[in-house]
């Protein structure tokens, strides 16, 4: 195995790792045993938890940008691409029930740490923010966007906490219809009480 390819293993391990034990209970020797290295080896590659987190944080980015790439792609509808954002809930509902959302989770724990890197974990909810805030522009609502992009981060972050909390698949699918209806009500001429409601 050459040395980028062990190296992209510890990477996607240490990925795994940090979201379901999180960073600060993870150690070197946890992430050299799911890959199988020796500590020396281990070494090689990296120096410090800091720089696997950076490696991290890196990969999540990269993921996350061709994830939006392929969302753009997939239709010119915005509003279905803002869909596609509302159901990653549904698709990934058993993990976020067991572990949260690793975007949250992640920059929760680098914030309480006080952690160096907690700008950079952040950079991964700014894609989010900016890619939703096009869309919402494309969707004719350019004055507002940034707002109704901040929303449904919000309400998708407070569905992820609480489905963590309860366990509660019912109440995921309920959220994330009724933000399907909320989508609805925010293209231009649609009734609506209140623009972010």
């Amino acid at each position: 195995m050459g040395a980028a390819s062990t190296r992209q293993q510890i990477v996607e391990a240490a990925d795994r790792l940090f979201y379901e034990q999180g960073f600060e209970a993870t150690s070197f020797a946890d992430i050299a045993a799911a890959v199988r290295l020796s500590r020396g080896n281990f070494y090689y590659h990296f120096k410090t938890k800091d720089e696997i987190l950076d490696a991290v944080i890196a990969l999540r980015l990269a993921n996350t940008g061709r994830m939006l790439e392929a969302w753009e792609a997939g239709t010119d509808d915005p509003a279905q691409r803002i869909r596609s954002f509302i159901h990653i809930l549904v698709m990934n509902r058993a993990k976020i029930m067991q572990y949260g959302c690793p975007v949250g989770t992640l920059c929760n724990e680098l914030s309480k740490l006080d952690h160096v890197a907690k700008e950079d974990a952040v950079r991964l909810f700014t894609l989010f923010r900016d890619w939703l805030a096009r869309q919402f522009a494309a969707l004719g609502r350019d004055a507002d966007a940034d707002a109704l992009a901040m929303h449904l981060l919000m309400r998708s972050q407070g569905v992820a906490t609480l489905a963590t909390a309860f366990r509660d698949e019912a109440f995921i699918r309920r959220e994330v219809e009724d933000m399907g209806i909320w989508l609805e009500a925010q293209r231009p001429g649609a009734s609506r009480p209140n623009h972010l409601s």
